[in-house]
This record gives C-alpha cells, structure tokens and sequence, in this order.
C-alpha cells in the first residue's frame, strides 16, 4: 500500500516532464548568472533603475567596486546594469555599515550583492532601516547576506511585514530566528505572497501552533506559489501523511523545495542504487532532508557506505540520518578513530559501526577518543580530520538488528 502511493506520485508527476529528459539534468536559469538581473525582474527597483542594461561595461563604476574588494569580473558585470553617480556618496553608504558594526568583508558581500545601494541617501534611505533592524536585535551578518532588503519601503513593506510575522510567531526573538534563517523571504510581497500563503496553510487545515512552527523550520515556504502550496499537501497526503503527524511540517517543508522534475529524480537515484519504494517512504518520513541532499553527494555516500564500509542498502536506509551527514566532517573521521582502535585492539575488529557513527558528538568523543588519547594519541589527530581513513580492511560489520559490540574495558 506504501509502494504504490510513492509509485502514484512518481507517476503524477512523470506526466509533466518525461523522465529521460529529467535524468539527462537541465541547464542554469540564465536570470541567475547576474545577481542584478534577480533583482531587477522581482522589481525591486524603479523602472528608471531597471533599464535594459548597457552593452559595454562602465570603467569609472568598475574601478570603483574594484576598489571595494569586488572582482573585476564581477565589477563589469555589474557595472553593466548600474552606475556609481557620485563616489562620495558611496563612500558614504560604505562608512555608514561599518558605523553599525559591519566587518570590511560585510560591507563587501553588502556591495558585491547589491551595488545599487551605493547609490542610496545613506541618511534618508538606509539608516532608518539599520536602526529598526538593530532595534529588532537583528546583527549585520542579517542585512549583509540579504542587502537588498535595504532596497525595500520601510513603512510600505518592511514594517508591516514584520508585524504580520510578529502575529503569526508571537515575538521578536521568534521572528529574528525565523528571517535569520531565510532572510530572502522577508523581500516578498505582504499582500500577493505572506497573507495567501498563510490563509492557504489554515484551508488545508494546518493549525496555528503548526503554522508558527512552519515559519520557523524554513519561512522560505512564503514564497511558495499557492498552486504548490495545494499540491504539496495533496501529495504529503497520498504519502500517508495527515497535519497532525510529527513529521508533517518537515516534510512539508521539503516538498515545497523540491521541483516536480527534481522530485522524480531523486526517487529514480534512490532506485538505482537498490532502495525500495516501501524503505524510501519510511526513510523519508523520519528523515525528509534526504530528498534534499545533492545528486554528487548522494552518490558519494552510497559507494562510501555500500563499497568502502560493506554496509547493507537495508541498513543505511533503516538511518536516513547517514545520508544527511556530512562524510568529510563527520562520518570520516569517526571511520579514522574507530580504525585506529581496532588495529590497536583496544575495541572489536566485529562491532555494530552505525550506532557509532550516528552518536552524538561528545558521546563519541568520550567513548573513542578521550577514553584512548593516552595510550593512542592519534585517535585525536585522527577524529580533527588530520588522520585520513583508509578503510577497514577486510571484515564484515554487524547488522544493525545485532546487539551493538561496545569496547573493551
């Protein structure tokens, strides 16, 4: 019953796009090639601002960004679709993050994403949003990874959006962790995207308190269009996922990231690598992020786990969480330590290696690394990462339904 609502989905959504032409991968959106380009076709800025860009590179406005920390690449091609007017006031605009706190590398992303600010009234225009943004506890890390939000209306946008997120979460420290984690979200539209956004969540039956929280798992699903918004919970529901499920929210989340074709693909690699419909389900139900682990590193990490480690495809997918770890800060080192320990025969060559990969860190560190640092001092070299593995030799693991075989005392 399980396989064939996944099967289901899958096939709902091969119909859009056929699957040879999703697995063959498309090519880059070419909006996405110039960060000015996005800002000018979300509107952002006047008309007279979005004028159609200039054919050859302005070199007064190049050596200015340079001179900010900008690549010259990057200079021309901004400089192509804005014009640094007045470098005074530039240098202005400049002082005036630094006066709030922003570090040299700051005022540069600031300037690198969105150049039109430099030519902004830095008094008149850009100080009355830093000092409602500070007044929110917000820190400049916030505005310069998303500057253009200094581009929008502080009475006509900015504020009241604040204040309708403010309503929905309850507080300000709720609403800065929520923009913090996705601050691009806080550049749409109160009346075309936040208010039908949210009034969607409630008809699909969504309550307040699992609102909030959606908000804050990820506020991106604002900007989610609302004929995704209805296919997402219609397909969470073929999935066998009602709201009221622990899992609902995260996996709501998830789908509304994921394109259809995207989707379909994913599902497709799973297969590939001998996951069936019924284990993908469950997985994805206790860990939802693994649909949004990239293509290259899901690949990595099968032929880490199934090739390296001997690991059965039934055991990885019983702990979707070893697909979200990251094998060169995580999974790797622990390998290193636990390799280590084992030629030095201080735990079994034959143990039940998930569970420890999958630990805590200090529970690991203590039980593998602190406990032998004295008589095996690599073991710390080894779980920084300065020791690099190099596999376990041959040897079979224990399955993950076997008891676990701890260290020796």
């Amino acid at each position: 019953m399980l396989a064939s609502r996944v099967a289901s989905i899958c096939r709902r959504r091969r119909l859009a796009i056929p699957l040879p032409q999703i697995l063959a991968g498309g090519g880059t959106n070419p909006a996405r090639s110039s960060p000015v380009a996005v800002l000018l076709s979300h509107g952002y800025y006047s008309t007279a601002a979005a004028a159609a860009p200039d054919p050859e590179p302005c070199p007064a406005t190049v050596s200015y960004l340079v001179s900010c920390g900008i690549s010259p690449a990057a200079a021309a091609a901004a400089s192509r679709y804005v014009r640094i007017r007045d470098r005074d006031r530039a240098d202005a605009v400049r002082a005036l993050l630094r006066e709030y706190g922003f570090s040299e590398a700051e005022v540069t992303r600031t300037v690198r994403q969105d150049p039109f600010l430099l030519n902004f009234d830095p008094d008149r225009i850009i100080r009355p949003k830093l000092d409602f943004f500070v007044s929110l506890g917000f820190e400049p890390r916030f505005i310069a990874a998303e500057p253009h939000i200094l581009a929008r209306s502080l009475d006509n946008h900015l504020v009241p959006c604040i204040e309708f997120l403010r309503g929905i979460l309850g507080s300000d420290d709720s609403v800065r962790t929520a923009v913090c984690r996705v601050p691009r979200a806080l550049l749409v539209d109160l009346d075309n995207n936040m208010r039908p956004a949210v009034e969607a969540f409630r008809r699909h039956g969504l309550p307040e308190e699992s609102i909030a929280k959606l908000l804050l798992i990820h506020m991106g699903v604002l900007m989610v269009p609302l004929d995704r918004i209805a296919e997402a919970f219609e397909d969470l529901k073929e999935l066998g996922l009602s709201v009221t499920d622990t899992a609902f929210l995260y996996s709501f989340r998830v789908i509304c990231s994921l394109k259809r074709e995207t989707w379909v693909r994913k599902v497709a690699l799973y297969w590939s690598f001998g996951v069936c419909e019924v284990d993908l389900l469950r997985a994805f139900k206790t860990q939802p992020t693994i649909l949004l682990v990239s293509d290259e590193s899901l690949k990595k990490k099968f032929r880490f786990y199934l090739d390296l480690l001997k690991l059965d495809i039934d055991d990885v997918m019983a702990q979707p969480m070893t697909l979200s770890l990251s094998l060169e800060k995580n999974v790797m080192p622990r390998c290193a330590v636990l390799s280590l320990l084992m030629r030095e025969g201080k735990i079994e060559r034959k143990m039940n290696l998930l569970p420890a990969l999958l630990s805590n860190s200090t529970v690991f560190s203590e039980r593998f690394v602190w406990k032998y640092a004295k008589d095996v001092p690599d073991v710390v070299k080894a779980f920084e990462g300065k020791i690099k593995f190099q596999g376990f030799g041959d040897r079979e693991f224990e399955r993950m339904s076997h008891h676990t075989t701890g260290a020796k005392s």
